[in-house]
């Protein structure tokens, strides 16, 4: 026995507007199916998501940066790689290229960090697990300056202008 549905009402309104909803855009009309084309193979170029984990691993065995983080660690420890007495006296300024560049408290300090700069060296080295630093400046405490710009007039200075 065939069923029979509504030809009128909500029901059949409803059924006939699903039909004609998809014609519009492509779709086969409800209750027949479109026949499916096979699609391409998946090109895999490269803009897939990675995981964060994996970029910042491949961004640290980069060429430079795994010296630079390891000695940005020392920096961050610089008190307790070279003691406490060497601490008081001098902070660590500036790495580059090996050249590990340190700013002492006093002329005094730069001559005796001076002598000592080939310990220095060895600690560092030792804190950083290569020898990353081939060489310790010792720079010692900066005086006053009035100078204020890339341009200088010749002559005795500020004094010029006290009498």
């Amino acid at each position: 026995m065939a069923r029979r549905t509504a030809t009128k009402g909500p029901t059949a309104r409803l059924r006939r507007a699903r039909r004609w909803n998809g014609r519009g855009r492509g779709r086969a009309p409800a209750g027949q199916r479109r026949a499916r084309r096979d699609s391409p193979p998946r090109i895999r170029d490269g803009r897939e998501p990675k995981s964060v984990e994996s970029e910042i691993t491949a961004l640290f065995e980069a060429p430079g940066w795994k010296e630079n983080v390891q000695v940005a660690g020392v920096t961050a420890r610089w008190r307790d790689v070279v003691g406490d007495a060497i601490a008081d006296h001098c902070s660590e300024v500036l790495f580059d290229a090996g050249i590990v560049r340190v700013r002492a408290s006093s002329t005094a300090w730069a001559t005796q960090l001076g002598t000592m700069s080939g310990h220095i060296r060895q600690l560092l080295n030792e804190a950083i697990g290569t020898s990353v630093v081939s060489e310790v400046q010792i720079v010692g405490p900066t005086g006053r300056t009035w100078v204020k710009g890339p341009w200088t007039v010749r002559g005795r200075g500020p004094r010029d202008t006290y009498g």
